[in-house]
């Protein structure tokens, strides 16, 4: 059988961080590399839109910590470190009616629904966690089971449960212990001489950052194709020649896949059934994510999570307490993200029913609020957008190597224990180039 010659020394499925950075490498290397991204822009869930005034934020919220080291790396080398900002972060969280401030040590112990004691467990919970330093000793446990022993039932029913349930949905009880221990760790290092968190953010967005990467690799000699959805592959043994989209066939020497499993297993469909058993093992929630421009502001606080029961949300993240409105003409842009099954039937509304399901929650909370506050919103679906992480995770994660020995695969569901998120990305990005860089070389 007659296949097309390989004009391309890697060729990298998915224009998110992890597939730009890796192109990035590569083409710093002098590879020639092909970017096929199934979406208009780059960046993934990091990537941006414009709302009918020239306002531009991203389609899903996104900040970075003081100590992700892989961010401002990267920005410091595209020359942009001028477009970093670092702000203090301003959490709270919503129970009983009222908005409670919780950025410092000392808001948790003013935090009154809980008895005094459990407030000292509350606070004191960050230091016990640090005594971890195996994660493999509490991942078949799930965070309930390990959890709850370690800050006692009331404040995990009232503190953490509704967190977990908001951000796993129905599987929330399936969690193990390592995803919430690592967040923890993370956060609690995150913190100034005076317990406050400063965050980290690009202005413009990332998708900003996105377009200034994948600018880089083209004006390298690299190629990125936007609205280009691989549909299959061209297999031969154990080596994948080509990979098929709606415009051909793109055939190179390496390919690296970074979408979700469910979507690889799609385009690798005649790869071994075994194989693609584990890539179908590992769940996933999808996420819709109301983004709304508004002439007033909710509240002085950037992150609110909600522990009242009813409210649909992971929470309410008003991004301009983070970046300040004057880089958005003035007006206010909040976030109302919601992790759920597809199956669900909020999935399935319209924009406008999802805009008139969600807006008696925020008037409950902010009895201030007024509907023609809402300037414009956009709704933003990813089918795949946080991989469940259950008991045992990684012993059926998927491995990097493939059935076929010139392709990896390098998705957000194997950053572990760490969870998704930008930093990693880009760090993954770099080691994936190394990786497939050692495979030419085999191959030579």
């Amino acid at each position: 059988m007659n296949h097309p010659a390989p004009i391309y020394d890697a060729a990298i499925v998915g224009a998110g961080f992890a597939g730009l950075v890796a192109a990035l490498r590569l083409a710093q290397a002098g590879k020639k590399v092909v970017v096929l991204e199934s979406d208009s822009s780059p960046g993934g869930l990091a990537g941006t839109f414009d709302f009918d005034d020239g306002v531009r934020i991203e389609k899903f919220y996104h900040h970075w910590f003081n100590n992700d080291a892989y961010v401002p790396k990267l920005v410091e080398e595209l020359g942009l470190s001028d477009l970093i900002l670092t702000l203090p972060s301003r959490t709270g969280m919503y129970y009983n009616g009222r908005l409670w401030k919780l950025s410092t040590p000392l808001d948790v112990l003013r935090f009154s629904p809980l008895p005094f004691i459990d407030r000292i467990r509350l606070g004191w919970l960050v230091f016990q966690v640090r005594k971890v330093k195996d994660w493999k000793e509490i991942e078949h446990l799930t965070i309930r089971e390990w959890l709850e022993p370690l800050c006692g039932k009331k404040v995990f029913e009232l503190v953490w449960e509704p967190l977990i349930r908001s951000k796993f949905s129905v599987f929330a009880e399936d969690i193990n212990a390592v995803w919430f221990w690592k967040k923890l760790v993370l956060r609690g290092s995150t913190r100034d001489p005076k317990g406050g968190e400063q965050l980290a953010y690009f202005r413009g967005g990332f998708g900003r950052l996105a377009e200034a990467i994948a600018d880089r690799i083209v004006s390298l000699g690299g190629e990125i194709r936007y609205n280009a959805p691989v549909t299959g592959a061209i297999t031969e043994g154990d080596r994948i020649q080509a990979l098929q989209t709606n415009d051909g066939e793109v055939a190179a020497r390496t390919f690296l896949f970074t979408p979700s499993f469910k979507i690889i297993a799609n385009i690798l469909k005649d790869a071994p059934r075994a194989w693609l058993d584990s890539l179908e093992r590992v769940n996933y929630l999808g996420n819709v994510c109301l983004v709304m421009e508004l002439t007033h502001s909710l509240s002085d606080t950037y992150w609110i999570n909600v522990n009242d029961p009813g409210f649909p949300f992971v929470g309410v993240i008003e991004h301009t307490n983070l970046d300040d409105s004057s880089h958005y003409a003035g007006r206010h842009i909040v976030f109302l993200s919601r992790y759920l099954a597809t199956s669900d039937e909020t999935w399935s509304m319209s924009d406008e029913e999802y805009l008139q399901y969600a807006l008696p929650h925020l008037e409950r909370m902010f009895p201030k609020f007024r509907r023609d506050w809402v300037k414009e919103f956009r709704i933003w679906r990813a089918d795949y957008a946080q991989p469940v992480t259950e008991r045992g995770y990684s012993k059926y994660v998927p491995a990097e190597e493939t059935p076929y020995r010139n392709a990896l695969i390098s998705t957000m569901a194997q950053i572990y224990p760490e969870d998704r998120g930008t930093n990693y990305a880009i760090r993954e990005g770099s080691r994936m180039s190394e990786r497939l860089s050692e495979l030419s070389r085999q191959d030579a």
